[in-house]
């Protein structure tokens, strides 16, 4: 009896500000890989907080364990053949280029969209605006620093792309990386929720559309 070769695992990780559209990205492409019949997982930032850092603040300290658990648990999927998704913040360049020497595999995929973008269209809780007028404190991007990625292998911009773009432009990146055949987008129409994100749903337990 034969078996079909084993997929090597790679992981696909988002970085970029609260509300870029991380989850929104990492959920699509979660339902693309899927599609194509390989072995994958999520793991997304708040998720990863209620469960496996649960009790860790928001310290630089805090912060960097909390991205060193995701980075441990990503580098055990990828050994083992699965496609690992993961979208936190991750705001210290530093610990992601660590994560990146332990997993080796590794496409940083940078979601850039302006604080000033943020704040105006997409923050419903209105956080960026209570950190902005000094409410709040510690808040990334705004009196907490975000480092952006100096040469990640994927660069979108939300602010001017739609999702299904930025999407496009992440397939056609890690086909060109040789770790998908094809490029074609697969997956069309509302996608059920993965539940391994904190996205809003529909009444019906899809995706809600937006980023």
């Amino acid at each position: 009896m034969t078996h079909p070769p084993e997929r090597t695992g790679f992981t696909v990780w988002f970085t970029g500000l609260s509300g870029s559209g991380k989850s929104t990205l990492a959920e699509m492409l979660y339902h693309e890989l899927q599609a194509r019949g390989m072995k994958v997982e999520l793991l997304d930032g708040d998720v990863v907080r209620q469960n496996l850092s649960k009790g860790l603040g928001f310290s630089k300290e805090d912060r960097d364990t909390n991205i060193r658990r995701i980075g441990f648990v990503a580098d055990l999927l990828t050994r083992n053949g699965v496609a690992t998704i993961t979208c936190a913040i991750s705001p210290y360049r530093e610990v992601r280029d660590e994560c990146r020497q332990l997993i080796g595999r590794f496409v940083e995929v940078y979601v850039y969209a302006t604080v000033e973008e943020i704040a105006e269209h997409r923050d419903p809780k209105g956080l960026y605006k209570k950190a902005l007028a000094g409410e709040i404190t510690g808040f990334t991007g705004v009196d907490d620093p975000y480092e952006p990625p100096e040469q990640p292998e994927i660069w979108v911009d939300t602010m001017t792309q739609e999702p299904i773009e930025s999407l496009q432009t992440i397939l056609d990146r890690l086909r060109d990386l040789g770790y998908i055949d094809d490029a074609t987008t697969l997956v069309e129409g509302p996608k059920v929720h993965s539940g391994m994100t904190d996205l809003r749903l529909t009444e019906s337990g899809h995706v809600a559309e937006g980023r």
